[in-house]
């Protein structure tokens, strides 16, 4: 039960991670938004105000006045804060001006987005290749986001105008937002977390509860069946073995004179009767010590385990009983619950999994407990075979799991298709 409850914990826990982490990047994706959203914004007012009160026809044609006018107009208004560079294009590629003089009458290839907006206006934002030649001299800034927009001279002729500005100006965008909303969110999320620990504490409870107390009732119906079995045991054996056994042994005397005055078919009949009689005797004697081992208490373990294996040995299984000594005397319940187990493992084995040979072992390990091991060389089975008996009602091992536990043992069970069964049992002596 502690782990469903650290499951749980867990599984909230990484919840509480994938919804920080998913809130993360769509807040870091939201600040590059706005960011582009507010870079384009940013050229438009810029080249309105180039137009507006720097930007002379001189400039086409490479006046000095005319760029200097529009250097001092870039320099005083334009390159602020976080814009870090100005360039003016010609449609064919040409830089009519830059505040890097270097690059003025140079021409370079206008990528598919700057052509478009010679062709239908407004204006437009992205993260700057840096490995274009164009970009060269903006390369030591870093990462950087570039704009566009289209003005016009006062002639009418469309240039294009463009910025570059510090990408770290979204990031302080970004961890604007995420202080604006981390502590809310975590906030959230923690008091959803506190408020569901105390329901899943209870339920964890609630589960133990339930658990111990359908191990109790297994433990009874087992105690119950048991006080039945010997019960029935008894009365079989003072009633109808007894009875039989009678009956056989007055019979025989009779198949005696019949056969002593000549009377051969009547003393066959007798003979045939006694016989069965006598199997009958026999077959209650080994039903019986199935039901329940009447010398457990009185002989032993090892001797009921003996009497457990001393059927399957007559029908012509190869049997094999291994027992030391300082296992022999576990007490009186451990040795029940021993037993038991010994008891289904074969009566399993038997009847699904068609072994030539069965081993029963009892040992002491040097952990101070008593092992039995119950192994034969049947058919089989894997988990969705156990699973399936379980469903419909064979639960005979799953019972003694629980009694094993209750006890501070455990009870293992280990087997694979065509790979034999070995049931291995361990109890506090």
């Amino acid at each position: 039960m502690e782990r469903v409850f650290l499951r749980f914990m867990l599984g909230s826990l990484a919840a509480l991670v994938v919804v920080v982490g998913g809130g993360f990047l769509a807040l870091r994706q939201i600040a590059i938004d706005e960011a582009e959203h507010d870079t384009r914004e940013r050229v438009e007012a810029a080249g309105r105000v180039v137009e507006a009160a720097g930007l002379s026809d001189g400039v086409l044609t490479g006046d000095r006045a005319a760029l200097r006018r529009l250097d001092d107009l870039v320099l005083g208004q334009v390159l602020t804060g976080s814009v870090v560079r100005v360039k003016l294009w010609t449609k064919d590629g040409s830089v009519l001006y830059s505040d890097v003089p270097q690059l003025i009458g140079r021409r370079f290839v206008l990528g598919a987005d700057e052509r478009e907006l010679f062709e239908h206006g407004g204006s437009e934002a992205e993260l700057s290749d840096l490995s274009r030649p164009e970009n060269r001299y903006e390369r030591p800034e870093g990462k950087l986001l570039e704009a566009h927009t289209t003005i016009r001279t006062p002639n009418g002729t469309q240039v294009l105008f463009e910025i570059y500005q510090r990408f770290s100006s979204i990031s302080a965008d970004r961890s604007r937002l995420l202080r604006a909303f981390a502590p809310a969110l975590l906030g959230g999320l923690v008091v959803l977390l506190l408020f569901q620990l105390p329901f899943a504490w209870s339920l964890q409870r609630r589960l133990q509860r339930d658990h111990r107390e359908r191990e109790a009732l297994l433990s009874s119906a087992i105690e119950a069946s048991a006080r039945e079995r010997g019960q029935i045991a008894a009365d079989l054996h003072d009633g109808v073995v007894q009875d039989l056994a009678g009956v056989a042994f007055g019979l025989a005397p009779l198949a005696a004179e019949a056969r002593a005055r000549g009377d051969a078919d009547d003393a066959d009949v007798l003979d045939d009767a006694t016989a069965r009689l006598r199997q009958g005797v026999r077959d209650l004697r080994t039903l019986l010590v199935e039901i329940h081992p009447p010398n457990l208490d009185a002989a032993g373990l090892e001797v009921a385990l003996s009497d457990l294996l001393s059927p399957f040995a007559a029908a012509g299984l190869t049997t094999s009983l291994d027992v030391e000594e300082e296992a022999a005397s576990p007490g009186a319940e451990p040795a029940a619950l021993l037993y038991r187990t010994a008891r289904e493992a074969v009566r399993n084995a038997l009847q699904h999994g068609a072994p030539r040979r069965v081993e029963i072992a009892l040992t002491r390990p040097a952990n101070g407990r008593v092992r039995l091991r119950v192994s034969d060389d049947g058919s089989g089975f894997d988990a969705q075979t156990r699973e399936r008996s379980a469903a419909a009602g064979h639960v005979g091992l799953t019972l003694l799991e629980g009694l094993a536990e209750r006890a501070g043992g455990r009870l293992d069970v280990r087997s694979a298709p065509g790979a034999g069964t070995a049931v291995e049992l361990e109890l506090p002596t």
